[in-house]
């Protein structure tokens, strides 16, 4: 698997030139290994996919998506594009860019929480395996917890 193809270096760069507002704002949070001392990189490509974030010690994604990954087609590509990143062993986590705004902390803790944290392997096996009946488990997203509204006398 190839990491940072040099055909999309220049694309790359560009995207990193144009970040939507959740990513300026997200990578604040991660630039200079601000996250628990762990070092992200904006638009890092694997095969030819450009991932919104990659921490590589972790082997975790982080995407962030706007309206347009709320349609059906789009979305069928993203879990495509998930399942093809978790079979080489990446996780990623997608949240909604509202997220980064609304409940920064939420998004956070939830990166954190995916630290220290390998994707299936059977022992004694280079190479990554989908457990049980060649499924892959479930992709984790991330969707802050529901907010229910008390009832006030």
């Amino acid at each position: 698997m190839a990491h940072d193809k040099l055909f999309l270096k220049s694309f790359r760069k560009e995207l990193r030139d144009s970040l939507t507002p959740a990513e300026a704002k997200l990578w604040t949070y991660l630039q200079n290994s601000k996250l628990d001392g762990r070092k992200f990189r904006r638009q890092h490509s694997v095969e030819s996919y450009i991932l919104d974030f990659y921490c590589p010690a972790e082997k975790l994604a982080v995407e962030l998506d706007g309206e347009v990954h709320n349609i059906q087609r789009q979305s069928e590509r993203d879990h495509e594009r998930d399942l093809f990143l978790l079979y080489y062993g990446i996780k990623v986590l997608r949240f909604e860019n509202r997220i980064v705004f609304e409940n920064p902390n939420y998004l956070l803790n939830s990166i954190k929480g995916e630290f220290g944290k390998q994707p299936f392997r059977p022992a004694g096996t280079s190479t990554w395996k989908y457990p049980g009946a060649g499924y892959p488990p479930k992709i984790v997203c991330g969707k802050p917890p529901r907010q229910t509204a008390s009832a006030t006398p």
